[in-house]
């Protein structure tokens, strides 16, 4: 029932654009104390932002931490989803990887598992996987972005309008259930939606504080992703909810 209700939240809120406490309260026929813990609950969780009386969406990030800061934020999480998700490439896969801390540990677990050619614009992981003779790395040209160590720009967008791929890692600013998939960088923005659009599986990898988060620009919605990779702090609720918008949802243990 718990969980039932906070869904059902978030689909009024979805819908309306905002809830309200007296008129949610009517609703499922509970205290005001119990609406205001489910308010103060999904607002920790980056899902609404609470407002006198009742809550509203969640105000898109336009900003966020250095790739260095990020880089030791959650890292037993983004260490186990990069893990994880190498058990989704098969030998002789054609994937594209996405730029990103997450990215980064999944090319690391990649090293020495599969025979695979990777397309990338991250310099950091072209450099990983280049240790390993069974991966065939293709790094698209393209300005270099210092504080991201990738390459972004006109000259990327279109090398990498030429491979079709079997899977694309992406990693995420935010991924929502009302937004999708959101990122903090333009650079990136029309490259991805390129890859998304060539390849034949979109994979995220999202640690939980990503769950719920909204950024800035728009990468793609739900309907475009097939599997979330993440892990076990992601609350129920929120794994069913991606599930009834058939997003494949894979957790590990840190």
């Amino acid at each position: 029932m718990l969980q039932e209700r906070r869904n059902k939240i978030m689909e009024i809120l979805r819908e309306d654009g905002i809830v309200k406490v007296s008129e949610l309260m009517k609703l499922f026929d509970v205290s005001i104390e119990t609406i205001r813990r489910d308010l103060e609950y999904l607002e920790e969780h980056g899902m609404l932002g609470r407002v006198y009386g009742g809550a509203v969406p969640v105000q898109p990030r336009a900003t966020e931490p250095s790739y260095q800061t990020r880089e030791i934020k959650h890292f037993k999480e983004k260490k186990a989803i990069g893990e994880r998700a190498v058990e989704l490439v098969k030998d002789e896969d054609v994937i594209a990887v996405d730029i990103g801390t997450t990215t980064l540990e999944f090319a690391k677990a990649l090293v020495g598992k599969r025979r695979v050619t990777v397309i990338t614009n991250s310099m950091k992981i072209a450099m990983v996987l280049s240790e390993d003779a069974d991966i065939r790395v293709l790094m698209v040209g393209g300005e270099v972005r210092r504080g991201e160590f990738s390459v972004s720009g006109f000259l990327a967008d279109n090398d990498m309008g030429h491979f079709i791929t079997d899977k694309y890692f992406i990693g995420v600013g935010g991924l929502s259930l009302s937004k999708g998939i959101t990122d903090y960088h333009l650079e990136e923005s029309n490259l991805r939606r390129i890859v998304i659009k060539n390849t034949q599986k979109v994979i995220a990898l999202a640690d939980y504080s990503k769950i719920g988060a909204v950024a800035m620009n728009k990468i793609c919605g739900l309907d475009q992703v097939d599997t979330l990779v993440t892990d076990s702090n992601v609350e129920s609720f929120v794994v069913e909810g991606l599930r009834d918008n058939n997003v494949e949802v894979i957790q590990v243990k840190a």
